[in-house]
């Protein structure tokens, strides 16, 4: 790492956002509302250990079932947003990677409402939205934004689970792990990102050092 990138793309939920002490206040009631598994706040260490797919796996989620379970927890974060809210220093980075001249992006599951809301002034930093991506839908998003934002320069996803990171894989750009999301770090290492942040500080550093 350490080169300039012109386009860096972030996750939302996890990455940007503090969401995970909403997921697990929801998640039992969207459990037994979708007829799947209910989670023992003993076992969440051990479930932040999973991907994605074996997470489903283990609560099982039928996959007809999940556009469905996707909307219902959309439509819980618009009614909870007021409780969500990005983690500590976000808006800092953000403003010093869009006044370094990176062109910003988003590609989340979540929908672009619920970013913009939470997000606040610093949305309009962001220049492109590809929002509402279903579970595994990431990679095709990512392209889409990787079009629209040019190649004039190299593109980084940073995301918090092994998903984004198959994502950045199939779109053929770099990913950067986050250790304060969804996944244990120890789990993302394990993957070998092309880089692994501590904090949001080291995304500035690693992706435009030479203009900050």
């Amino acid at each position: 790492m350490g080169r300039p990138y012109a386009v860096v793309v972030f996750d939302f939920d996890g990455t940007l956002a503090d969401t995970f002490p909403w997921f697990c206040s929801v998640i039992n009631g969207v459990a037994r509302r979708y007829r799947f598994r209910q989670i023992d706040p003993a076992e969440i260490e051990a479930l932040r250990g999973l991907s994605a797919r074996a997470l489903i796996r283990e609560l099982g989620v039928p996959a007809w079932k999940l556009p469905f379970i996707t909307r219902h927890m959309h439509r819980l974060a618009a009614r909870d947003i007021h409780a969500i809210e990005l983690f500590p220093d976000i808006r800092h980075m953000l403003r010093k990677l869009d006044e370094a001249g990176i062109t910003l992006a988003i590609v989340s599951s979540n929908s672009e409402a619920n970013i913009r809301q939470v997000l606040g002034p610093c949305a309009a930093r962001v220049r492109h939205y590809a929002c509402g991506a279903s579970m595994f839908g990431k990679a095709k998003r990512l392209r889409a934004v990787m079009r629209k934002a040019g190649l004039n320069g190299g593109v980084i996803y940073v995301g918090d689970e092994l998903r984004d990171q198959e994502a950045a894989e199939a779109a053929g750009c770099d990913f950067a792990a986050v250790s304060w999301g969804y996944t244990r770090r120890d789990v993302l290492a394990a993957n070998q990102p092309d880089a692994l942040f501590e904090h949001p500080g080291d995304v500035l550093d690693a992706t435009c050092p030479a203009e900050l």
